[in-house]
């Protein structure tokens, strides 16, 4: 049996002497990372390296392969400075190989000095509070996931269903690793027992998981992913409550013309939409004010208002009416700031009143 130290002292020596062979000045360092840097290794493991070059012609170090009397195979992977210095603005979990690779080889301190920053940027990044910015990074991983189910749902092949369901596990756990503003150490092995080591997180989110890759028809897969995604989301949503947010105050400039804006885009198509019982006139006129009004209450501090519960598909003119009736209320929020309605008695008051006001 081949020593597994002597083996990756091998590999490790090879790409060295080949860097100075065919790509003298573009390797500046080694480092070993997942099961030998960690200690889960055992006697089918290969050798995870970061191997960071400085320039293109590193790429020469790059190698896979399959190691026939352990039958084992390696993937002698190069980086590329860029890459970790993307991976220090933890926009992904998934950064172990910056910061807990221990270094093996450095052709020169500078290099190593440039890999300690890039880790304490991250570092640094990980140790701040939790902020609103945080929360929209994790946030990214949600919507992926939302959108996998999305997929896995409307497919009729089981090995679509289970392909989307695939990506709706592993961006959940992504995103709940984000939540927490933690990475994964220790690879897919052992992500169950980080996960379960997150306090942001569904209370039997592991679980939920292990249904969902247990499970044995795409019926079953649907069902359990519909689950990890109600919990998940909910979690998400909990999160969010949490973080204070700053809203502008209501005034001329954070609302001035939103309310004529609002009367010219969707009224009279509210009227039309009775008048002539086009109920997708109607519906998607208020999914479009429904919008905008979103819009402006993220960002100015102004009453909550129900524009999707005003649409009754059986009453189109109540519809038209309950959307003019928050029209009228939404005024109340142009008296609070002290701002006038522009509203003129025809087109000429209109004309003379723009003229002047250059």
């Amino acid at each position: 049996m081949i020593n597994l130290d002597e083996r990756n002292k091998k590999i490790i020596d090879a790409v060295i002497s080949k860097a100075k062979a065919v790509c003298p000045g573009s390797l500046a360092l080694i480092g070993v990372n997942g099961s030998f840097m960690t200690g889960d290794y055992y006697e089918k493991s290969d050798l995870d390296l970061l191997i960071l070059i400085n320039d293109d012609k590193g790429w020469q170090l790059g190698c896979s392969m399959i190691q026939d009397d352990l039958q084992v195979g390696h993937d002698i992977y190069c980086t590329k400075w860029e890459d970790l210095q993307y991976d220090a603005n933890y926009e992904h979990p998934n950064i172990s190989k910056l910061m807990d690779s221990e270094i093996v080889y450095c052709v020169d301190e500078k290099y190593r000095a440039q890999l300690y920053a890039l880790r304490q940027k991250a570092k640094e990044i990980l140790e701040a509070p939790f902020s609103k910015e945080d929360y929209e990074k994790a946030e990214r991983g949600l919507n992926e996931a939302q959108h996998c189910y999305a997929m896995a749902i409307l497919s009729d092949d089981s090995s679509k269903v289970s392909e989307w369901a695939g990506g709706v596990v592993y961006y959940v756990e992504n995103a709940i690793a984000m939540l927490n503003k933690q990475y994964f150490h220790y690879g897919v092995k052992r992500v169950y027992e980080e996960l379960n080591a997150m306090k942001k997180r569904p209370e039997k989110l592991c679980d939920m998981i292990d249904r969902v890759v247990s499970a044995d028809s795409a019926a079953s897969v649907k069902e359990h992913i519909t689950m990890l995604m109600k919990e998940t989301t909910a979690v998400f949503q909990q999160v969010k409550e949490t973080i204070p947010t700053e809203k502008k105050p209501v005034a001329v400039d954070t609302i001035g013309g939103t309310y004529e804006e609002m009367y010219s885009n969707w009224r009279n198509k509210m009227y039309l939409a009775a008048a002539t019982g086009n109920r997708h006139l109607a519906f998607m006129s208020l999914i479009s004010a429904n919008v905008m009004f979103t819009e402006i209450s993220s960002e100015v501090d102004i009453d909550e208002y129900d524009i999707l519960g005003c649409y009754d598909p059986e009453d189109l003119y109540k519809t038209a009416d309950a959307y003019d009736t928050i029209l009228k209320e939404y005024l109340n929020e142009y008296k609070k700031g002290g701002i006038s309605e522009r509203r003129y008695t025809d087109i000429d008051a209109f004309v003379v009143d723009y003229q002047m006001n250059r």
